[in-house]
């Protein structure tokens, strides 16, 4: 059938389109073809176009079977083993003896018990709360008046994703004083998982709203419990109800990708401890200004653009892909190659593609279908600032203070370059122009709210007002003026 051979050439597409840029293949084996077919029967979205998830490998883990990107990550492990020697080295000099000191983790992840506790009270109530509102509500259309229904079941569901998932995590945090690492585990779970009961329910309302128009069953499609359960440990934010898997998992690989985890965390303490806690430990010593703050931030990008890449190779690959491998699920494609981006628009598209998915379906989709697709750079603005807002409110509560230095960022120099740095721009320039950028940016997120961190310590405010908050307390803290 015309139909299916359509499918067939698309899906060709998607299988033969790498993250580099190669030719197509001329054909594909009928095996091949039996595959393709079979993924998009059984794994294609539930209501129009949606996301195709098919079996691929990370990039990563291709790449490093190539010898020379393999000695790359030679080079991070002997920088690593370098800033250990140096660690031991000064203490040894300092203390006359060798001192192995993890105060700074063992601070950064206290309170942990609290941390456990509440992610499991978070987690079971997403796994309860919003199904069993779906599943109420999905009954609920077989009735008379459903929209009042829907009215009701949405207002609770809102509801509990204001109150009960937005709002007592945060108090909990926040009025426990948990530490920055501790809270970053609570608040990022928390978002993670208002992601997920979004998704579930946004996929599986309009099957539900078919099966109320239609009546082609006796009784609507609920997913499972078991495929819900399934979904909120998966490493997607996209929900389906199968995902390919593959056959057997290799305990191995989790077990290497735990340990590169644990290894870019104390990777992380050290370039804290060297690079960054000696540069900012005497910021109360004099006062902010533009000659300081210009060599802050030019000191801060070595171990800024160090913290940026332990981040993505900790989270986005090795963590993921260790989840992934446990539960068997065979899309690895949680990044593209977003070293090679001559444009900002393509960067943000491929840096993390878990979080870009939900935004592009969720908010910028949506947003054109409500708008009836007349407004695309309203949606654009849109994306950016609820990435905005979100990435802010993150820090905003881990940190312990207000300074909105990623929200400018983003909404002022990253709109900007999104229109300027698109996808148009091609060539190797554009690429030195995008690391240059991001490199500036990753030193001034440094620089900045490093400096307020220790402000904040070394010049507390006795009873601050509301204008008090909001002002970055590192512009006025001068701690030799200070006394004790």
């Amino acid at each position: 059938p015309i139909k299916l051979q359509l499918r067939i050439l698309s899906s060709e597409r998607i299988f033969s389109k790498r993250t580099s840029e190669r030719e197509a293949p001329l054909h594909l084996t009928i095996i091949t073809r039996a595959v393709i077919v079979f993924f998009c029967r059984h794994f294609r979205p539930p209501h129009g176009q949606g996301k195709l998830f098919v079996s691929r490998r990370s990039l990563l883990d291709e790449l490093f079977e190539v010898n020379h990107i393999r000695t790359i990550y030679h080079m991070f492990i002997a920088l690593l083993i370098l800033f250990i020697l140096s660690t031991l080295v000064v203490d040894f000099i300092d203390e006359g003896r060798l001192v192995l000191d993890f105060g700074l983790l063992v601070y950064a992840f206290g309170q942990f018990p609290l941390v456990v506790c509440t992610w499991i009270c978070m987690f079971l109530s997403v796994l309860l709360v919003p199904y069993s509102l779906f599943h109420l509500w999905a009954q609920s259309q077989s009735h008379s008046h459903p929209g009042m229904y829907s009215l009701l079941f949405g207002s609770v569901f809102l509801l509990y994703q204001a109150l009960g998932l937005g709002f007592l995590p945060t108090y909990m945090a926040v009025t426990n004083s948990v530490p920055p690492a501790s809270c970053f585990i609570i608040i990022l779970e928390q978002v993670r998982l208002m992601m997920k009961a979004h998704s579930f329910v946004r996929e599986n309302v309009p099957r539900v709203q078919t099966w109320a128009k239609d009546k082609t069953s006796p009784g609507p499609v609920v997913p499972q419990v078991s495929q819900y359960l399934y979904f909120l440990f998966a490493p997607t934010l996209i929900y389906r109800d199968k995902y390919p898997r593959n056959p057997v998992i290799r305990w191995g690989y989790v077990a290497t990708k735990l340990l590169q985890v644990l290894g870019c965390l104390f990777y992380a303490y050290y370039v804290f401890v060297r690079l960054c806690i000696p540069q900012f430990h005497s910021i109360g010593l004099q006062l902010f200004d533009l000659r300081a703050m210009v060599l802050c931030v030019f000191n801060s990008i070595l171990p800024g653009v160090l913290v940026l890449f332990l981040g993505f190779f900790a989270f986005l690959h090795c963590w993921l892909n260790a989840f992934a491998e446990m539960l068997r699920f065979a899309d690895r494609m949680f990044y593209k190659d977003w070293w090679n981006s001559t444009s900002f628009a393509n960067y943000y598209r491929t840096w993390n593609v878990v979080v870009h998915d939900w935004l592009y379906y969720y908010v910028y989709r949506d947003f054109l279908w409500i708008s009836q697709k007349r407004f695309r750079p309203a949606a654009m603005l849109f994306v950016f600032t609820v990435s905005a807002v979100v990435h802010e409110y993150i820090l905003a509560v881990c940190f312990g203070f207000f300074y909105p230095v990623l929200f400018c960022l983003f909404m002022c120099f990253g709109m900007m370059f999104n229109f300027i740095l698109h996808d148009q721009r091609k060539g190797p320039i554009w690429n030195i122009i995008m690391w240059t950028s991001l490199f500036l940016g990753q030193g001034v997120i440094i620089c900045l709210y490093s400096q307020e961190w220790y402000a904040q310590r070394y010049c507390p405010l006795k009873e601050p007002s509301f204008l008090e908050l909001l002002k970055p307390r590192s512009w006025s803290c001068q701690r030799g003026l200070m006394g004790n």
